[in-house]
């Protein structure tokens, strides 16, 4: 048998003869996957065993699902106080993205706006809430075929101060995650501690961007780990590079133009554009969009909602030049979730155009999800797609899933669950929306059967995978990895993509397709875990594969 071996460069065919890949219809689809998740989607995080973690917060009233037994032991019995009592129910859930199931879970203490992030074997280290649960610590660590096992756990360790409204972030070295901010806390933390005496830092700048007028404007700062191994703190409208080894404010941002705020409860979001191998992943460049008018919080008590920003400014970090391009969505937008696709483009998705952040705040929901192609020139960047008939305000998210789609749930701006005579009614259905590059007409350009040849990988290795093209590569073949970020109140924490460098690309005559690629160059510019490997062939991702980053 003689295999014919055709050799690419690793950005598609070397000759350019192939056909651009047709991408008109690009609006996308949505499709409702279950009626009733049991609990609001406010919090949620994709795990390595492809299913999702979703919760809310213990004390907003019953749920779908009745518990036995509370954490402390006491049965759950049929009296009246039992019934209505929120120990009794559970306000957190797996779903399973296979079987379009969902399985109750258990939580102890009230999570209500807390932070998480993916420890580097995958389990969820959640973090800070309301009330008992402001200076907890959770962990949850999925467990595959045995799921039904798997539960949350609660540490006997505290934090150092209550994170109610903070951002985490994970850190390159030893499993520690930076814990920032908090509703009237102006310093951050490490978890673990490195020694039974450690605590908490003060931060001065989070005293500075503090608005007391507006319930802080500066609550879940958006926070970014800068491939430097510094962390980008953004909180209100201003921003720092902050040296975490030397508790040092190294760099000090300009002001975004414009007036508003851009946090909690004005609601902006944040995201870290995909680092590329070509300039070393050395080039580190931030966006923030969105947020709420000067005096919308006070305004929306009064039952006037202004207009939010339409506003967003992209800066890069690193080097010595800070400017901030601003550029503008087509109408304004707060309360929405910024998600990165596998294209390397923004999903702009959930939210509202008028009011804020908090119970009853916002009106005039954003139905249009708005596409962002970092690569397209200044003032073409933004595009509508297909509008949802589900308002997703406050207390909402999404994530994205390793088919491609990107998971929807959540809205609930009200201290308990309300389904009757208010403007946005607590809503438990669960969406998926489809982008165009999902349909089946591109089918003939997606890369299949995508194989990696061994799941864990040393920092700087080279590493082989494989995949079947019916059709020849086209002239942009990428290779991404991404990040899945724990998503809350419009920020999705530890989101990340990188588009890796491929050494060598070889398509035999049966259509496979072989790649040498090279991991990230150290956990500084990767923290170590899981992610989700791409194969993008001229803007037709594949379904994604886990892969984990690992110190060898």
């Amino acid at each position: 048998m003689i295999i014919i071996l055709f050799i690419l460069v690793c950005v598609g065919l070397s000759n350019g003869a192939n056909q651009k890949i047709p991408l008109q219809g690009r609006k996308g689809q949505w499709h409702l996957l279950l009626n009733n998740t049991g609990v609001v989607g406010m919090h949620m995080a994709l795990t390595y065993e492809n299913t999702v973690i979703m919760f809310d917060q213990t004390e907003a009233g019953q749920s779908s699902y009745k518990l036995r037994k509370r954490f402390n032991g006491t049965m759950c019995t049929r009296n009246q106080h039992d019934l209505t009592d929120s120990t009794c129910f559970a306000h957190s859930v797996e779903y399973d993205i296979s079987s379009n199931r969902i399985r109750p879970l258990r939580l102890d203490t009230d999570p209500w706006c807390s932070s998480g992030s993916f420890l580097s074997n995958g389990t969820l280290l959640q973090t800070g809430g309301y009330h008992q649960g402001a200076k907890r610590v959770r962990y949850y660590r999925p467990c595959g075929g045995n799921h039904h096992q798997c539960d949350w756990i609660q540490s006997k360790k505290y934090l150092s101060n209550e994170r109610w409204y903070a951002s985490s972030q994970i850190l390159p070295e030893h499993d520690r995650v930076v814990l920032v901010g908090g509703k009237r806390v102006f310093t951050y933390e490490f978890v673990p501690k490195i020694s039974p005496n450690e605590k908490s830092f003060n931060l001065p700048f989070l005293h500075q961007t503090y608005d007391r007028n507006s319930d802080g404007n500066n609550l879940y700062p958006f926070i970014h780990l800068s491939s430097d191994g510094n962390l980008f703190i953004f909180a209100n409208r201003d921003s720092i590079l902050l040296n975490l080894r030397r508790n040092r404010v190294i760099k000090t941002f300009p002001r975004i133009p414009g007036n508003g705020s851009r946090n909690y409860p004005s609601s902006g979001s944040s995201v870290l554009l995909p680092l590329d191998h070509k300039d070393n992943f050395k080039k580190v460049e931030v966006m923030v969009c969105g947020g709420s008018a000067t005096g919308a919080l006070n305004a929306a008590r009064r039952k006037r909602f202004i207009e939010g920003l339409r506003s967003c400014g992209r800066m890069v970090i690193t080097g010595n030049k800070h400017i901030w391009e601003m550029d503008y969505m087509p109408k304004p937008r707060f309360l929405h979730d910024m998600i990165i696709l596998p294209t390397g483009n923004i999903l702009i998705i959930n939210g509202a155009k008028h009011g804020c952040a908090g119970y009853d705040n916002a009106r005039n929901a954003s139905l249009e999800p708005y596409l962002y192609s970092p690569k397209k020139r200044l003032g073409k960047r933004f595009s509508v797609l297909e509008k949802t008939m589900i308002a997703r305000v406050y207390h909402s998210s999404a994530t994205l899933l390793p088919d491609g789609r990107v998971l929807v749930a959540g809205s609930n701006p009200h201290e308990t669950y309300t389904f009757h005579n208010v403007a946005y009614p607590t809503e438990l259905r669960l969406q998926a929306f489809v982008p165009h590059y999902m349909e089946k007409r591109y089918h003939t350009w997606r890369p299949s059967n995508l194989t990696i040849e061994k799941h864990a990988i040393g920092y700087g290795k080279e590493f082989n995978v494989s995949f079947l093209l019916g059709k020849k590569p086209s002239d942009d073949v990428r290779f991404n990895v991404y990040s899945p970020p724990f998503t809350t109140h419009a920020f999705a924490m530890n989101q990340r993509m990188l588009i890796l460098r491929c050494k060598r690309m070889v398509r035999s005559s049966k259509g496979w397709v072989h790649a040498v690629l090279e991991a990230p160059p150290s956990s500084v510019v990767a923290p170590s875990g899981y992610y989700l490997l791409t194969v993008v062939n001229g803007g037709i991702p594949s379904l994604s594969k886990w892969i984990r980053f690992a110190h060898a």
